[in-house]
């Protein structure tokens, strides 16, 4: 059960999520602060929402290969990227990762930057600013992030199949299952895990729509 196409995507996913949860939190508080390099690092980051996912698979490809410094060192130490389904995790990761960093950040841009400088004026040290004001009302954009992210990574397909392969019971997961079923035929199995990823990403988007207009009453009151 636990090698099913479903608990791969979700494993893939949930770890993915975690990682551009924490990395894409940090980097959107940071950019904030940025003066002359903003633009500069907005376009890194925000690249990988319009490029192929192949093409982000092939630098990540290139990147993990061991004809390359980096991948040369993971292999001295034993560890192994490529078609594992540690690979769709990287994978899943950079192509969603642009989905929170925007989202967060914009919520940041629009949070009332007063409320700050009077912390600050006040003695409050950053990460306590961070915690207690930033995080408090931004909740709807960070969690409206996370999700995006995670029906992001659940459903990666592109970048995953070059990274990490399709492997069935090691990393093949519902985008590669549905692909692998039409390619033999078996249209049954294919509706089956279409329903299933299509479910699935509509109670993440009924969540965020949940939590995002609950939060807008809360202020209206």
């Amino acid at each position: 059960m636990f090698h099913s196409p479903f608990f791969i995507s979700l494993k893939i996913a949930l770890l993915a999520t975690l990682l551009v949860f924490i990395s894409g939190l940090f980097l959107a508080y940071k950019s904030l602060h940025w003066k002359k390099t903003r633009k500069i690092m907005d376009i890194i980051f925000l690249l990988p929402m319009v490029l192929p996912p192949t093409v982000i698979g092939f630098f990540l490809l290139l990147f993990f290969s061991k004809q390359y410094p980096f991948g040369q060192f993971l292999d001295s130490v034993g560890i192994q990227i490529i078609f594992s389904w540690w690979g769709g995790v990287f994978a899943s990761f950079i192509v969603a990762f642009p989905l929170i960093y925007r989202s967060v950040q914009s919520a940041m841009e629009q949070m009332d930057e007063n409320l700050c400088l009077v912390a600050r004026t006040l003695g409050m040290k950053e990460i306590t600013i961070f915690w207690k004001i930033v995080i408090p009302n931004c909740i709807p954009g960070i969690v409206s992030g996370i999700l995006l992210a995670f029906t992001r990574a659940f459903g990666e397909f592109g970048a995953t199949i070059m990274v990490a392969g399709n492997i069935p019971g090691k990393t093949q997961t519902i985008s590669m299952a549905i692909y692998s079923a039409m390619q033999s035929g078996d249209f049954q199995t294919a509706y089956i895990w279409v329903a299933c990823i299509l479910l699935f990403s509509t109670a993440c988007i009924l969540v965020m729509q949940y939590v995002t207009s609950y939060k807008w009453k809360k202020v209206e009151k």
